[in-house]
């Protein structure tokens, strides 16, 4: 029996077409047209084909801005997931400890960015912050302003305590979903902790640890607004990452050509990480549970 369609329900999605061409397809189409021409004015332009993508690819600034971001995501990574899913073990799954804890959590998520940096910005100095001043207090010579390793730690430090409570609130809300049965069984094959963990929660939290992963990477790697407020992308060039060199060309230089080119290559490096993570993670989870 031949199943009728009504194909006006699409009609129901074109206000959502339509947005997503006014706020992404149409200036992404006005980036591809800035990064293959050389605009002097809105009368003068030339096309210069793939000119701004070979000066952008060949320029050391972005080579260096590149590799202190990758070390940057990396280290963000590295450190905020196996925080994340310690902290979300520890939590209490039943009584009045779940919400005080779940609001805790919840509160570095609402800050604003810019305010993030204010708040680390005062907190490390060392004349009127308390982070700052406990710091040279024992002994340690400590001054983001002045010192490039000080000053990435203090970024680092930042982004952790922003936003390691948003991979905690994603495996939690995984364990949360994991059967009481599960752990019975456990218990009666005498399974250990680190037993339960390998093949009963580990297994359950792999969609939001995906999701999770995703998210910090993209927002870790175009991170802009934090580094900026706490230390301009200074001391020197010791926390300029690439939307801050992005930013140095497009509205420092205003150079739109190779400004719209890196965007792209920017876009394209994101997009491409992303879908092999995932296309990765999504193959061996299915080969697992064959």
């Amino acid at each position: 029996m031949n199943k009728i369609t009504n194909n006006k329900a699409w009609f129901l999605v074109l206000p959502v077409f339509f947005i997503v061409a006014i706020s992404a397809i149409i200036p992404l189409m006005t980036v591809v047209n800035y990064s293959v021409q050389d605009i002097f004015d809105p009368q003068t332009r030339f096309f210069v084909g793939a000119d701004w993508f070979r000066q952008v690819l060949e320029d050391s600034r972005l080579h260096d801005a590149l590799i202190r971001q990758i070390i940057y995501t990396g280290s963000v990574l590295f450190i905020e997931i196996p925080l994340g899913i310690g902290i979300a073990l520890t939590l209490p799954r039943k009584g009045w400890g779940v919400s005080a804890c779940m609001v805790l959590l919840a509160l570095p998520l609402l800050i604003p960015w810019n305010v993030v940096g204010t708040i680390w910005q005062i907190f490390g100095r060392a004349d009127i912050g308390l982070g700052g001043y406990a710091l040279n207090m024992i002994g340690m010579d400590y001054n983001y302003s002045q010192n490039p390793m000080d000053a990435w730690v203090t970024v680092l430090v930042m982004d952790i305590w922003h936003w390691t409570s948003l991979i905690v609130l994603l495996c939690y809300a995984g364990l949360r979903s994991i059967p009481d049965a599960y752990y019975q069984a456990a218990k009666i094959d005498g399974a250990s902790n680190w037993a339960v963990f390998r093949f009963i929660q580990l297994p359950k939290m792999q969609s939001v640890l995906v999701i999770g992963v995703l998210l910090r990477f993209m927002d870790s790697f175009m991170i802009y607004t934090e580094p900026f407020v706490l230390t301009g992308g200074g001391p020197g060039t010791a926390t300029t990452f690439l939307s801050q060199f992005l930013v140095t060309i497009a509205v420092g230089q205003f150079d739109l050509g190779p400004a719209a080119a890196f965007s792209l290559i920017y876009f394209l490096i994101i997009l491409l990480v992303c879908w092999v993570f995932y296309t990765v993670v999504m193959n061996a989870g299915k080969r697992e549970e064959q």
